[in-house]
């Protein structure tokens, strides 16, 4: 059987998956507050607060899902910057369905 990841263990605790939805809100608000500043710092610790909050939180996870139904193209941006499985995915649907409508 796989050993399971530190990161896997400490999130099956309910009081440390809070701490990280928090770190996760931090990051975002981190993140926002050096944007101005030169650099990427953005693009970088945003997507990882978001990251943090979707993957700890049911909530968080529905009102992004919400967000990409309504704003589909800056959905599909979010996900190409946190680098999510479903962009991917999508991606490689699009670029299937396009050969086939060819």
């Amino acid at each position: 059987m796989a050993k399971r990841s530190l990161y896997q263990r400490l999130r099956s605790n309910a009081q440390m998956r809070t701490a990280l939805f928090a770190l996760g809100i931090l990051l975002m608000i981190t993140g926002i507050a050096i944007g101005p500043l030169p650099g990427p710092g953005f693009l970088i610790v945003f997507p990882l607060g978001l990251m943090l909050c979707l993957q700890n939180s049911a909530w968080a996870k529905r009102a992004y899902v919400r967000f990409k139904w309504r704003h589909p193209r800056y959905g599909d941006w979010a996900d190409r910057i946190m680098r999510r499985v479903s962009a991917a995915r999508r991606r490689a649907r699009a670029a299937l369905d396009k050969l086939d409508g060819d």
